[in-house]
């Protein structure tokens, strides 16, 4: 065998396994998706009881019947078929008490939105109503950007858009308040 020959044998070999190497790498892109793409793990738990505590005092009960825990990026526990939950006071007397139909908290920011009949009702009767509602953990406030109505036992209906409340409502800060405001002879001059 002659050198030409031999090279011109090396040459076709090289070519062969060169096609080899291009047909036999296809990738099909959506089973390169499934192996390397991110994936949300989820925990379902139904019946719920959770209890919430701060420097070892019991500060919430909350209950649901459905509760879905995601991890991804941001850890979010979601209550898709509504929730209850109880606040209590530094006595473990319970101070006031919230239901909502969906609620969704963030782990990381210690905050709970409440969405779709939101209400809340104190130890007094107090009760708020909204579409919407922000529960601050660390700061033990309740706040939105919605419309409110609060109706006081003593019979005083406030609302608006936008507010902000401590835990127990015994302070309601409310943005833009709307409605009619009766006000008294001694008020009003004649």
């Amino acid at each position: 065998m002659t050198n030409r020959h031999r090279l011109n044998s090396f040459i076709q070999a090289a070519l062969f396994s060169s096609c080899l190497f291009v047909f036999g790498c296809g990738n099909d892109t959506a089973k390169i998706n499934a192996w390397t793409g991110s994936r949300v793990m989820v925990d379902e738990v139904r019946s719920v009881t959770s209890l919430f505590s701060q420097s070892g005092n019991m500060r919430a009960q909350l209950t649901a019947p459905l509760m879905l825990r995601y991890y991804a990026d941001t850890v979010i526990t979601e209550f898709p078929n509504s929730l209850h939950v109880d606040f209590y006071d530094s006595l473990s007397q319970v101070e006031s008490r919230l239901d909502a139909r969906y609620g969704k908290y963030f782990e990381n920011l210690n905050k709970v939105l409440l969405q779709k009949e939101v209400r809340v009702v104190n130890r007094n009767g107090d009760t708020l109503t909204t579409t919407e509602l922000w529960w601050d953990q660390n700061a033990k406030l309740f706040y939105t950007d919605s419309t409110v109505r609060i109706i006081q036992k003593d019979k005083h209906i406030r609302g608006g858009r936008g507010m902000e409340a401590t835990q127990d409502l015994n302070t309601v800060t409310i943005r833009y308040p709307t409605g009619t405001v009766i006000v008294g002879n001694d008020v009003m001059p004649r």
